[in-house]
């Protein structure tokens, strides 16, 4: 295998991995969302071509019944790879307001969806019409190109794909640039700079073979010179598609970052919640579940989860408060001192604050303790739902590490402050926490609702 041939395999996994990781999105949009569909609808068209192109594909299909078919099917495929990503660039940069001024690149893409589709349906038909009729296919060939240099039934054949295709990398060139000068965003900039790169290649690709191939209908080509400017080209195009294969892909790297960070906030978030939502099994959509099984709701968005599980352990914790006495928070505050003073830890007295008050308020619940009134509880600090959820993964964290004994105890202690007599300014506010009806465990100072949830 050459070193060529390898590349083609590796370029081919690579399209179908992007094609594969964007089919769920392009599946969830709705009837409205065409963008998602239509660049997807490109992935797996040039993935499908890409690998026809592959030694193994290749050669398998064209010593099929029906000579040379790999290339008749890499010409279909790419050609509707091609329909959508001109769609793509329709349904981006063709949408504008009809009042005032239309700006070039609209009335261009407009231009476009007026033709893509015709001239995709025309192209086929005449690409079937000319490989069953003037190319000749009566030995099986190896690198089309190279094989065929100097025949001008299959320099016509390849002339009108050549056309179809560099018209096509033009247009994509053309409103990539323009949107690349325009992008505000680093990652877009980047990536739509990499796709503009590799169209730019696939103009020089379609013209440079066209060429040759006019070329050496007029002098044919030494067999070595034709097999070696074949493997020129193609090397390009496997550039091409490597460039445009990330390129796509990079401006969803913030929201691969994102999705990271929401994955690890249900890892941490699972055991706090799990055990409060046990308590409370009314309170939840859904019946509380282990955490792989949390995890695979694939129904459920990341972030909507999350935010649901956040909602969730306020109105426990909310419950909570009619359970527990009311000096527990003074009784939780103090032994999360005492605790952080002896691991050198003084940050982790705000959560564990917050994991002893709910541990211990979840023992007095579970030992059947009558409702009362609502007690005091950790103000909220948070700003929003990123530093809400942050404060919820510091306190879920700190409830890790509290156990079912030391909690018993911080009640027990609760207990013999509130049988001695009313503690003064218990429900108070202050910088580590007071009385507050949301009744959300939340931060003692503004500093831990700012950390990220990472």
């Amino acid at each position: 295998m050459t070193p060529l041939d390898l590349a083609g395999y590796l370029i081919a996994g690579l399209m179908t991995a992007v094609a594969l990781w964007r089919m769920p999105a392009a599946l969830r949009g709705d009837e409205a969302d065409r963008r998602r569909r239509a660049l997807w609808g490109c992935y797996a068209g040039f993935a499908a071509a890409l690998w026809t192109k592959t030694r193994v594909v290749r050669i398998g299909l064209n010593d099929s019944p029906v000579t040379d078919l790999s290339v008749l099917i890499k010409h279909y495929t790419a050609t509707v790879a091609i329909l959508a990503i001109l769609s793509y660039i329709v349904a981006i940069y063709g949408q504008y307001a009809d009042e005032g001024d239309i700006p070039r690149h609209v009335r261009f893409a407009r231009l476009i969806q007026q033709v893509a589709a015709k001239a995709s349906v025309a192209t086929l038909v005449l690409l079937t019409v000319l490989f069953f009729t003037v190319v000749d296919r009566s030995v099986p060939s190896d690198r089309f190109v190279a094989d065929h240099a100097g025949q001008w039934g299959a320099t016509l054949y390849m002339s009108v794909f050549y056309l179809y295709l560099g018209a096509a990398s033009a247009v994509c060139a053309y409103q990539w640039a323009l949107a690349t000068a325009s992008a505000t965003l680093r990652l877009l900039r980047i990536g739509l700079g990499m796709m503009t790169f590799a169209m730019f290649i696939g103009v020089g690709y379609t013209v440079s073979r066209t060429l040759f191939l006019w070329v050496s209908v007029i002098d044919e080509p030494s067999e070595s010179f034709a097999l070696r400017f074949d493997e020129i080209t193609e090397a390009s195009q496997l550039v091409l598609f490597a460039f445009f294969a990330v390129g796509a892909s990079v401006p969803a790297l913030g929201n691969v970052r994102r999705r990271a960070k929401l994955w690890r906030a249900q890892v941490r978030l699972h055991a706090l919640w799990y055990e409060l939502m046990t308590a409370f099994p009314d309170q939840p959509f859904d019946p509380p579940a282990s955490l792989v099984r949390e995890l695979t709701r694939f129904g459920t968005p990341a972030d909507l989860r999350i935010d649901r599980w956040a909602a969730d352990i306020a109105d426990a914790v909310e419950k909570l408060r009619h359970y527990a006495p009311g000096t527990l928070l003074d009784a939780a505050r103090e032994a999360a001192g005492e605790t952080a003073a002896a691991t050198a830890g003084p940050e982790r007295t705000g959560p564990l604050t917050d994991a002893y008050w709910i541990k211990a308020a979840l023992v007095a619940h579970g030992d059947g303790a009558a409702p009362g009134e609502a007690t005091a509880v950790g103000t909220q600090h948070a700003t929003d739902q990123d530093g809400e959820v942050a404060w919820l993964v510091r306190v879920a964290a700190a409830y890790r590490t509290v156990t079912a004994e030391q909690a018993r105890q911080i009640l027990e202690s609760a207990g013999s402050a509130e049988s001695s007599g009313p503690v003064e300014s218990s429900g108070s506010a202050d910088s580590s926490g007071s009385a507050d009806s949301s009744g959300a465990p939340q931060p003692s100072g503004t500093a831990a609702a700012k950390e990220q949830t990472a």
